[in-house]
């Protein structure tokens, strides 16, 4: 965290980049493309910028007083989809003599282009402006020298012969990048792809991302990317298997028929509320099993040969991945602390409109759960697998709620 003088140096100089001063306190359009420029950091300082909020554009600050709800709504533009991939950003209150100043330290991207609302922002000498054709190219082959996750990385073996444009332009496009940005593009294929991530230009070959996305066979290069869906009779694996299917394809589909077995393996029945009433209630709220598998999918390791399992018993749901707990999260801070794995990944799946919040999902989860009168969901840690298990609603739920 800055101290007071190094805070009071950055308001001092007017002509730094990697600062951008403010008055206001709700346009959050301004602070999310100013977080974004400075992820992107196109100078290539890789050194953090900073948005302070509360100091004019001579550096004075203007007796702003910063309240509990301002730093909990900057701190929430990091997790509401809009800046794609996620940014590293801390928020800090300092209180000077003049009044407060709320400070926004944003870390540069290890995967850029950043977008904000599907357009590229970069810091042009003190302003910020969308980059061009060429500055988001410069961006995209920069990439490679600080791509730590493995969503990101080539797949060195593939082509871009093995993506589906049609997948691509009909699926995917319009939802990651502003319409106003598709209008102007003239790009090549590749450099289309390339921006989002999904193709590395100096590999000349797909991302692992870009092939979960978009082949058409996802498996032939990364094995365990489906997942195994097996229902059972009884109460364990020992039991008669009553119905086992594999999801399969590129990532949607996945997603998608992922959404077609919860729908048909979910029960519903009526339990009685009052004298004259039924309420139809099921053995598991749909949104806690869908919210729970999308978390596998999302932060499992692609470097797995294993899949994503999803076994459905008579009383419980197993879900288990491959791949334990990734950076800062741990078992004591779970699961308000996320981090993220496959950044390629959890974006597209924010992209294709699965989750709405990044590091919601179990949250969600637990409180669907509850609601339903189900025991909350049951996490196991491993270093190298992660799984949790969902009770059936017990029968006494019924009578507890009546």
């Amino acid at each position: 965290m800055l101290n007071e003088e190094q805070l009071r140096s950055l308001l001092a100089d007017l002509e730094s980049d990697r600062v951008e001063r403010t008055l206001s306190v709700n346009n959050t359009d301004k602070f999310g493309q100013a977080i974004c420029a400075f992820a992107n950091d196109f100078p290539n300082y890789r050194k953090p910028g900073y948005l302070i909020i509360g100091a004019s554009d001579d550096g004075q600050p203007n007796g702003l007083i910063v309240t509990d709800e301002l730093l909990q709504n900057l701190a929430a533009l990091r997790s509401d989809g809009n800046i794609q991939p996620l940014p590293a950003i801390t928020v800090s209150k300092h209180a000077l003599v003049e009044g407060d100043l709320a400070v926004v330290e944003v870390l540069p991207s290890d995967l850029p282009p950043v977008r904000y609302k599907g357009k590229v922002w970069i810091r042009v000498g003190p302003r910020r402006a969308t980059a061009s054709e060429q500055e988001e190219r410069l961006l995209s082959e920069r990439r490679i020298s600080f791509a730590r996750s493995f969503d990101a990385l080539p797949c060195l073996e593939s082509t871009l012969a093995d993506l589906s444009e049609e997948r691509f332009y009909l699926s995917y496009l319009r939802r990651a990048v502003a319409e106003d940005v598709i209008a102007e593009n003239r790009r090549p294929f590749k450099l289309q792809l390339a921006s989002l991530r999904l193709f590395d230009l100096k590999q000349d070959c797909p991302t692992n991302g870009g092939i979960l996305l978009l082949a058409d066979n996802p498996t032939y290069y990364l094995p365990g990317a489906y997942i195994q869906f097996v229902r059972y009779a009884g109460f364990d694996m020992g039991s008669d298997v009553i119905d086992e299917k594999r999801a399969m394809g590129d990532l949607h589909t996945i997603l998608q028929t992922l959404d077609l077995l919860i729908d048909v393996s979910l029960r519903q029945y009526p339990v009685p509320v009052s004298a004259l009433r039924e309420e139809i209630v099921g053995d598991y709220p749909k949104v806690a099993v869908r919210e729970l598998v999308i978390n596998a999918v999302m932060h499992r390791s692609y470097q797995s040969n294993a899949p994503v399992r999803l076994y459905w018993f008579a009383d419980h749901i197993e879900i288990s991945n491959p791949g334990g707990l990734y950076g800062e999260a741990s078992p004591e801070n779970f699961p308000y602390a996320v981090g993220y794995r496959n950044p390629v990944i959890a974006e597209a799946i924010r992209v294709l409109g699965y989750t709405n919040r990044f590091g919601q999902g179990v949250l969600r989860a637990q409180k669907a759960l509850e609601i339903n009168r189900n025991p909350p969901a049951r996490f196991i840690f491993d270093p190298h697998y992660f799984s949790v298990q969902i009770d059936a609603r017990s029968a006494n739920a019924a009578v507890d709620r009546a």
